[in-house]
């Protein structure tokens, strides 16, 4: 098999795809914009070859690469990044080269935040007022059904960035008047946690594995409000979570992909579907399925690709959670990392420095503990982010 990696030492982390598709028998084919001399060793170590493109948004050249490895190599029978930036490119280089998974016309309800709310309302699942607005005049139409306050985002983005809260009439104009010039979505405020169900589909596109994290604050509020980021896994999935969230991944057509679905789960203990997003959570959360589960999700991606099927897997072990701390001019947390280290380092299982792309949402800094119960954890959460 001919797996070609966008981009593949980055996150550092996902590197374990192509070291685990090696292992399982696939020549692994890597296309990125850095030196093939700044390739980790680990990876020069596992790729067959390296294509340089200067610019990857230049998409001929990307183009040109797999289509030297095809010259070279014969059919091309996966492409992908499972990164949220080259989504959409991925789906083109698979729809020129007839490369099995999401195609150009797959893309709408993927990207659009508009469409995704469509497919989840045509599933039964219960959806956030909102509407694509533009200007205020449709804004107030909004607001008159729901009050304040809105979240608006970009309908076509990436996580939180240029995302906003809106509180009242002067934010609603402030916002109008300063708004980056692309399409934007408005929703109603939802009060709650978010409640993500995160797995991997099978050819078919049944869930053959499933995880939820929990996060007590959004990472709209991380990134605007300088928050640190906190979330954890739950042990055991509930059923309404599992029932809406397999279903959602029959509706977006998921296919031998990873997923991260979020939801808010309301006081009321309700649950209202937040956004699709096709691949793996970010940051270290690949990692975090792996402690939580005793297991290498990494290599089961990979025997899943070249077998067909993963191994079986039962419930959480264990409750895994993410601290990743801001370092800012005017953030001082009460503790330094090296009394987080002695105070828990019976449950601390990785820590370290975070990708600057990633800082604004996830932190500068983090730790993963485990526990077999959560609340350890909770009290480790008090020390580890409390601010001086």
């Amino acid at each position: 098999m001919n797996y070609v990696c966008i981009s593949p030492n980055f996150p550092p982390n996902y590197v374990n795809f192509s070291v685990r598709l090696r292992e399982r028998g696939a020549r692994v084919l890597g296309i990125g914009a850095e030196p093939y001399e700044q390739l980790s060793q680990t990876l020069r170590g596992v790729l067959t070859e390296y294509y340089r493109v200067y610019d990857m948004e230049n998409y001929e050249g990307v183009l040109q690469a797999c289509g030297y490895f095809t010259h070279r190599y014969g059919k091309i029978h996966r492409i992908e990044s499972h990164n949220e930036y080259w989504l959409a490119q991925d789906a083109r280089l698979r729809t020129d080269f007839n490369v099995f998974g999401f195609k150009n016309d797959d893309m709408g309800p993927i990207k659009r935040k508009s469409a995704m709310k469509e497919v989840f309302r045509n599933f039964g699942i219960p959806v956030a007022r909102g509407r694509i607005v533009h200007g205020l005049s449709d804004a107030f139409e909004l607001i008159a059904e729901t009050g304040y306050p809105v979240c608006a985002k970009p309908d076509s983005g990436v996580g939180a960035t240029q995302t906003f809260k809106l509180r009242n009439e002067e934010e609603l104009q402030l916002f109008f008047d300063t708004k980056p010039p692309m399409e934007y979505i408005m929703e109603e405020f939802i009060e709650g946690e978010i409640h993500t169900f995160d797995g991997l589909t099978d050819r078919e596109g049944n869930v053959v594995f499933m995880n939820s994290f929990i996060f007590p604050k959004g990472v709209m509020e991380s990134v605007n409000d300088n928050l640190d980021m906190f979330y954890y896994s739950q042990k055991e999935i509930p059923g309404d979570l599992i029932e809406y969230g397999a279903r959602a991944a029959k509706a977006f057509g998921l296919k031998e992909r990873f997923f991260h679905f979020e939801f808010f789960r309301t006081p009321e203990s309700e649950l209202v579907a937040l956004e699709i997003n096709a691949r793996p959570p970010g940051g270290w959360s690949m990692d975090m399925f792996n402690y939580a589960h005793d297991a290498d999700l990494y290599d089961q991606y990979a025997k899943l690709v070249m077998d067909g099927a993963v191994d079986a897997f039962s419930h959480g072990a264990y409750t895994t959670a993410y601290f990743g701390r801001k370092h800012r001019e005017h953030i001082v947390h009460a503790h330094g990392a090296a009394d987080i280290l002695e105070n828990f380092g019976g449950m601390i299982i990785q820590h370290g420095p975070i990708d600057s792309i990633f800082a604004p949402a996830i932190g500068d800094y983090a730790f993963i503990l485990r526990a077999e119960d959560p609340e350890p954890l909770m009290e480790a959460a008090a020390y580890i982010l409390e601010r001086a």
